[in-house]
């Protein structure tokens, strides 16, 4: 059985490792490419049990001491954070978060010694499209002599990483999942409710790790905030009202998914193209930094302004 049997719909990914594993012809680097949630880290873990001769469990772990799993971080009072452990900390992230300069050196340093347990080390760098220049300037001295491994790079598109870095990997391309794909892999990872929800799956593209994204932000969101917004508000008094609560009880990063959200609800609705204007204006303000409640407010009102 393939190391591979658990990757649902990326039969071409599948083939192209598959086959550098039989001939035993690896490459010192790799980049997986394809938007995020289709299935590239599972992929990484799948190659990974095979490159090292390591069972699963060690690699879910990152336990592996040939391992290095590189995920871009928040900088925290001179403290790198995941983004799991900046939420579990509570901490405000007003950026994105990237792969830092210092990770690249501390991948450097890695691959300085011999592996230990496997034939060779194995690094893993997500989302390597957030590397800023200087981060991807050191990677790519790393990837001219990796020595004794081999560099995965996973990256939402090829144009998101420098081409000096791209032409020095082995492409992987991996495809957005049909209809059929997506509903193996949602029942498989217990999330088969997503599937009766056709705005989630619209808003997915695709991508099963993006969907239970969407899933578990409309889940964060309170009950009675979603019921207020359904349909929009028919007066000034229930437009200003809605508009302040939603400004105080959802942060900015969930304000900017509910008008994706509603986006999609409202034009299985009724198919106006105004309405979709008038969020997509909305969305635009939110980006720029305008206050939230009174862009929230004057959506509203013009929403009240329009014929229903």
């Amino acid at each position: 059985m393939s190391v591979f049997s658990s990757l649902i719909g990326q039969p071409q990914a599948v083939e192209l490792l598959d086959r550098a594993i039989a001939v035993d012809r690896l490459a010192p680097a790799y980049l997986f490419v394809g938007t995020a949630g289709i299935g590239k880290g599972l992929a990484a873990e799948c190659f990974l049990e095979a490159l090292l001769s390591s069972s699963r469990s060690r690699i879910l772990n990152r336990n592996h001491p040939d391992l290095l799993w590189v995920e871009p971080t928040y900088l925290h009072q001179g403290k790198r954070l995941t983004a799991i452990e900046a939420e579990a900390a509570g901490v405000k992230r007003k950026t994105p978060p990237m792969i830092r300069l210092e990770q690249i050196r501390e991948v450097s340093q890695f691959l300085s010694r011999p592996p230990l347990e496997a034939a060779r080390s194995a690094i893993v760098i997500e989302q390597a499209e957030t590397m800023p220049e200087s981060a991807a300037n050191a990677l790519l001295k790393t990837l001219e002599e990796p020595g004794r491994a081999t560099i995965i790079l996973l990256a939402t598109s090829v144009e998101s990483v420098l081409p000096t870095i791209v032409s020095r990997c082995q492409r992987i391309p991996f495809a957005r999942l049909d209809v059929e794909s997506m509903a193996q892999v949602l029942k498989k990872v217990g999330h088969p409710e997503i599937l009766s929800k056709p705005q989630l799956l619209s808003l997915a593209q695709g991508s099963p790790g993006a969907a239970i994204a969407h899933q578990q932000t409309l889940e964060s969101i309170p009950l009675e905030v979603l019921e207020s917004v359904m349909q929009p508000p028919k007066s000034l008094r229930q437009a200003l009202t809605t508009a302040r609560t939603i400004a105080k009880t959802i942060d900015g990063e969930t304000q900017l998914w509910l008008i994706d959200y509603l986006q999609q609800v409202y034009w299985t609705q009724s198919q106006n193209a105004r309405s979709l204007r008038l969020l997509e204006k909305a969305k635009e303000q939110l980006l720029a930094y305008v206050q939230s409640q009174l862009v929230w407010e004057v959506m509203w009102m013009e929403f009240c302004a329009q014929p229903h």
